[in-house]
């Protein structure tokens, strides 16, 4: 009888993920989306009934670290060896990842990574592949083979570097087959490999493996590897050095983005600063990073300032430039060193990972995530060049194996399965008053369609709810400011710059109003609108626009304006008249930026009741005093004296934001869209 309906998760399962979990979740075992484990058991066959051995593998491009059923391959291991005897050899074996789909049981889950075929080929039932800094600098260390046998002796074997792929799981598998007494292995160039027929047995020979040779190195290794420090390179005082990695971070993203554009982030702990501090990094650095996992993140090398970070700005940022262009041009001289007619176009030139004595460490990637866990897998690196140079010397790969493994066709195809990035991906909005209204609305919309948002505003709660809400710090975060102070401008740009690499969009939506007639209203009154509005929207602009201009690559200005800005409304004076002054800092701004690719425009809402803090806060009640109506009912009012007899939502404003930011209104600079559901004496002439 078949059956296709069981839906239970077999214990080896899971007992495979909690494994993957607990090995994952600890950055000394492995790095972010790094290794694969896997387990064989044997189930039923939903068609024939037949007990049939499966096995389990964490599919490509996952986390152990938050690896889930769906994320695995399943596939029959009978069909996987039985492949060894179609093999056509190593020049043809990426042939085989293709005949890895004919070995699949059922449908869906992970596809199965370059891997695969080290844990099927293996006669055990789990295996543990990890890149581990301590395992990864045995396995880079220029005299690895002899490190390995000192320090394991005979239980863990060595196996000389070879490219992921079929050939190198027939190499493991012979090496356990000859070797019975190893509970796993040291990959030359790569990482480990631990095998066990029970799971937990499995865990425990990679934690010895891991633990032993991080030991080996602490009792064996000298104490400073990188060595002696560099007075003009130490760190700066932390205030200092945030402060000069904000003024360099808008041109180090722009230089980064020359071929495709790139979101940042920094990194000063500790261990990146006393790297940077010694008198070997430069040389250290300039032979790349160790195995595969880490130069397809990092690219085979850093950029490295040879200045120190307090030189004076206008000579480091010119040194920057001039080592940015030779960092391009050696990248494609090394490309075309080694590209054949077969090898995929270059994908860019321009660095991945930068670094500044006494400042830190800048790394680039096409989101924040990807840019976080290329500084991360960095890091890495700098442990492994630790480790390895402390017993030995540091020995990565050759340059053309490098190539080989970034010009992958293999790579290619992850590349290409990737989904097609949001109009809005890569871009970086600051969003004043964002923890509210027309605010949270825009936030959301603008991370939706992509971007990574900055909720700026005076209520610093209600921006960390929708900061928290867009799903944290890779998208977005929540900063406190008021508008009206310059130095609390100031900081929150700076603390953008640092959080994502800077600033392409931003949203001028803070605001207040008061309802007063002309008599009534105050001078505080007057001042404290125009604080706001008219001053606080010129001091965001201002400070925005001088990271735009640093980062050479454009921008967008959006003022949240108002249907008061050219309607004569009653009670209105202190409003209307900053509501005007935020409509013509459109137009002068648009004038004055164009020649830099900033766009300034405006968005002219009215009636926005729902979810508003401007009409919660005692602005709703004044004005449903004005017109005679109930509160409750002051937005069906404003519905009624329109043209379309709609109430304006904020979504609808955020809708009018997205639409000025992205693609389809890129020629469109100095304009005004009114979305007030139609009010004829607010339409511009």
């Amino acid at each position: 009888m078949i059956n296709l309906s069981s839906s239970d998760t077999p214990r080896e399962v899971q007992e495979l993920l909690e494994r993957s979990h607990r090995l994952g979740s600890d950055p000394r075992n492995t790095n972010y989306a790094g290794g694969n484990t896997s387990v064989k058991a044997r189930i039923p066959d939903p068609v024939t009934g037949a007990e049939t051995e499966i096995m389990w593998i964490k599919g490509s491009g996952g986390d152990l670290g938050t690896l889930q059923e769906s994320g695995l391959a399943m596939l029959r291991t009978d069909r996987l060896r039985s492949l060894v005897d179609v093999y056509p050899g190593p020049e043809r074996e990426d042939e085989m990842v293709a005949a890895f789909d004919f070995c699949a049981h059922g449908r869906g889950g992970g596809a199965p990574s370059i891997d695969t075929a080290m844990h099927g080929l293996l006669n055990c039932s789990n295996v543990d592949h990890l890149h581990p800094d301590a395992g990864i600098a045995l396995a880079t260390a220029l005299d690895g083979e002899a490190l390995t046998r000192d320090c394991f002796g005979d239980t863990v074997a060595w196996v000389p570097w070879r490219r992921p792929g079929f050939q190198l799981g027939l190499d493991i598998a012979a090496i356990q087959e000859s070797n019975p007494e190893a509970i796993g292995c040291i990959l030359g160039g790569h990482g480990i490999t631990a095998w066990a027929d029970t799971s937990e047995e499995c865990e425990r020979r990679s934690l010895h493996i891991i633990r032993t040779a991080e030991e080996y190195l602490k009792s064996k290794g000298r104490p400073d590897p990188f060595g002696g420090v560099v007075a003009a390179n130490m760190p700066l005082d932390i205030v200092s050095r945030h402060a000069r990695a904000a003024e360099l971070f808008p041109l180090l993203r722009g230089l980064a983005s020359i071929d495709a554009r790139q979101v940042g982030n920094f990194n000063d702990d500790d261990v990146v600063l006393d790297f940077l501090s010694r008198e070997r990094m430069s040389e250290l650095a300039a032979r790349g990073t160790s195995c595969p996992d880490h130069f397809l993140r990092t690219k085979i090398r850093p950029m490295v300032v040879d200045l120190p970070g307090d030189t004076p700005l206008d000579e480091l940022e010119q040194r920057i430039r001039d080592i940015h262009a030779e960092y391009r041009r050696d990248y494609r001289a090394y490309y075309e060193r080694y590209a054949t007619p077969d090898s995929p176009p270059m994908r860019g030139a321009d660095p991945t990972v930068v670094l500044v004595p006494g400042v830190g460490m800048f790394s680039f990637g096409r989101d924040k995530q990807t840019a976080r866990v290329a500084g991360e897998f960095y890091v890495n690196a700098i442990n492994v060049i630790r480790g390895a140079e402390s017993v030995s010397t540091y020995s990565p790969i050759s340059e053309a194996e490098k190539f080989r493994i970034e010009y992958w066709e293999l790579e290619e195809l992850k590349l290409r399965r990737m989904p097609p990035a949001k109009p809005l991906a890569t871009r970086i909005a600051f969003v004043t008053g964002g923890g509210s209204g027309i605010g949270a609305a825009t936030a959301r919309r603008l991370s939706a369609e992509g971007s990574c948002v900055v909720i700026a505003d005076l209520n610093v709660e209600g921006a960390e709810l929708v900061a928290k809400e867009l799903g944290g710090h890779d998208r977005a975060i929540a900063l406190g400011v008021d508008v009206s102070s310059p130095e609390e401008v100031l900081n929150a740009i700076n603390q953008s710059v640092l959080a994502f690499g800077g600033v392409d969009l931003v949203v001028n939506n803070a605001g207040l109003s008061i309802s007063k007639s002309l008599l009534d209203t105050t001078l505080e009154d007057w001042d404290r609108q125009h604080s706001v509005m008219a001053r606080g929207s010129f001091l965001v602009s201002q400070a925005a626009a001088k990271v735009m201009m640093a980062q050479d690559m454009g921008g967008d200005i959006v003022y949240i304006v108002s249907k008061n800005a050219v309607f004569a409304g009653p009670n209105n004076v202190a409003y209307g008249a900053a509501k005007a002054d935020q409509a013509h800092q459109v137009r002068i701004l648009a004038a004055e930026l164009g020649q830099y690719g900033i766009r300034v425009n405006g968005v002219n809402p009215d009636g926005v009741v729902r979810g508003s803090g401007i009409f919660a806060g005692g602005w709703g009640a004044q004005r449903a005093s004005v017109y005679g109506v109930e509160e409750d009912k002051l937005g069906e009012y404003y519905a009624q004296r329109t043209l379309l007899k709609r109430e304006v939502l904020p979504e609808h404003v955020a809708s009018a934001v997205f639409v000025l930011c992205g693609p389809e209104l890129c020629r469109t600079t100095g304009l005004h869209i009114a979305v007030d559901a139609g009010i004829a004496a607010a339409f511009l002439r």
